[in-house]
């Protein structure tokens, strides 16, 4: 339970650490992720140096318990050959009559005695101590008598009486010398069952927590990348509205205040566009209007009668001045949306009311190409802005009458379910690219496939009709399609469009 509480402050401690850096980040992210290494490593590294202190702890104390186990048996041992000994010359002094045969005696006393100090010195049992000190009391006795009068057979004789009961103590001793090692081989076996049970309480306790906290730094870590992240895409799709701010250590915040300088001058130099735009559409328009008018009246024959030469030429003036005018417009049209000043003015209108006034702007470049239109449009009427969705459907007639082929089909249909209305083009050009279907409707790109005639587009006719279909909540998309040809659907909500302002 003491580990348990341990373990439980050192993940106290840390978790404090974590909220403390969360609410203040370093100065450089190298620092942020060396400090989130290193406190994930700490608690693990921790557990291992505890576990090494343990297992040295019981080595030590597995090498003195041996020792001393190897000391107090050697020391039995010797007790036992000792008593032996001076059993054995006391006898021979007896037989042989020879007092001088109880110098081994001595001799073995000696040793006995010292042999036996060794012993009491050692960490004994209690049972072992009074064995030990009824041992040496017996042979002190004996010792005592013999030294008494050595020459007397009947004082060796009772002697070797007395050294039996003493050599079955000293056996009996030595039997007792392996109660240590059990007792301590035990003691072993608790420690060691401690110390595994102190190992996986920390295990239990820091590895979770060290999960922890590689999973708060991660996020941590993560946090001003993906705030870098998005900031990067958001200026790449253009929405340049958003201030950059990241949040992190201070080489990244800088980063970040780059990254809003940057966003800054891009909508600066986006803005000087835009008004550059406006400014030379309003220049061009006025002078092509004049154009027109002028071709259109040559056209009619209103200033004489000309040659069919000429009426070719001025026909081929009319129809250029036109798609000139239509591309000045599409300018001028997506200069109001980047400037914000495209406003939704709804009413019910007919919808096929709509598409013959497209049809009717179109019909020189149809006649021109002898295309075929198919129109399938009941009877209907949506709340719209009747202008801007004349640009819708005008800007997808014209990219289906630019990409077909001369004497190709173009279908137009009409439908309604859901609460929705449907609007598809359908031409029989060459399609859309795979490369292309995530970027037609960008403004200013052109896609892979060129046009089938001599005039190219601005990229913007897309753009400004998904544009304007957005501010009536509907969507534009490109439906896939088999073979040749691309198919664009326009979804509108049939009633209660919102009214911008």
């Amino acid at each position: 339970m003491d580990a348990q509480a341990e373990s439980a402050g050192l993940a106290d401690n840390s978790g404090n650490a974590v909220q403390r850096l969360l609410r203040h980040y370093p100065k450089s992210f190298l620092k942020l992720i060396l400090i989130g290494f290193l406190l994930v490593a700490l608690p693990l590294i921790l557990a291992l140096v505890y576990s090494a202190m343990s297992i040295d702890r019981l080595a030590e104390q597995s090498r003195k318990t041996v020792y001393q186990a190897e000391q107090i048996a050697h020391g039995s041992r010797v007790l036992v050959d000792e008593v032996a000994a001076m059993e054995r010359s006391v006898r021979l002094s007896l037989i042989l009559g020879d007092a001088s045969l109880l110098d081994g005696y001595r001799r073995a006393h000696a040793d006995f005695e010292t042999t036996a100090t060794g012993l009491a010195a050692l960490s004994l049992s209690v049972d072992q101590e009074q064995r030990l000190t009824a041992l040496r009391a017996a042979e002190t006795l004996i010792f005592q008598k013999v030294a008494s009068d050595h020459r007397s057979p009947d004082v060796l004789r009772s002697a070797v009486v007395d050294f039996v009961p003493l050599r079955d103590a000293a056996r009996n001793f030595l039997d007792h010398g392996l109660a240590p090692i059990e007792r301590e081989v035990n003691a072993m076996q608790e420690m060691a069952v401690r110390a595994r049970q102190i190992v996986v309480w920390q295990l239990l306790a820091l590895i979770p927590f060290a999960i922890l906290l590689a999973l708060g730094f991660s996020v941590l870590i993560a946090r001003p990348i993906r705030q870098i992240d998005a900031a990067i895409r958001h200026m790449g799709q253009g929405e340049l509205s958003k201030p950059v701010i990241v949040e992190g250590p201070l080489d990244l915040r800088r980063l970040g205040d780059r990254l809003d300088w940057m966003r800054q001058r891009l909508l600066e130099l986006e803005e000087q566009k835009t008004r550059f735009l406006r400014h030379i559409s309003h220049e061009l328009k006025t002078p092509l209007t004049s154009i027109r008018e002028g071709a259109d009246l040559l056209a009619d024959g209103v200033v004489g009668d000309l040659s069919v030469a000429q009426q070719h030429v001025a026909k081929i003036l009319l129809s250029n001045s036109v798609q000139l005018q239509k591309r000045i417009e599409d300018l001028l049209n997506y200069s109001a949306i980047q400037t914000e000043k495209s406003i939704l003015v709804g009413h019910q209108v007919a919808l096929r009311q709509i598409l013959d006034a497209v049809l009717r702007d179109q019909d020189l470049a149809i006649m021109n190409k002898g295309l075929q239109i198919s129109i399938v449009c009941p009877d209907m009427a949506i709340e719209c802005d009747e202008q801007k969705i004349r640009i819708i459907v005008d800007n997808l007639l014209s990219n289906a009458i630019k990409f077909s082929p001369p004497g190709a089909r173009i279908e137009i249909s009409a439908s309604q379910a859901d609460n929705h209305v449907y609007l598809d083009v359908v031409d029989a050009g060459p399609g859309v690219d795979a490369t292309d279907r995530d970027k037609i409707f960008d403004a200013f790109y052109c896609g892979q496939r060129a046009p089938l005639s001599h005039v190219k587009g601005t990229g913007l006719g897309l753009s400004i009709a998904r544009e304007y279909v957005l501010e009536h909540g509907g969507t534009l998309e490109l439906v896939p399609q088999a073979g040749n040809g691309a198919h664009f659907r326009v979804t509108l909500p049939a009633t209660n469009l919102a009214h911008a302002s």
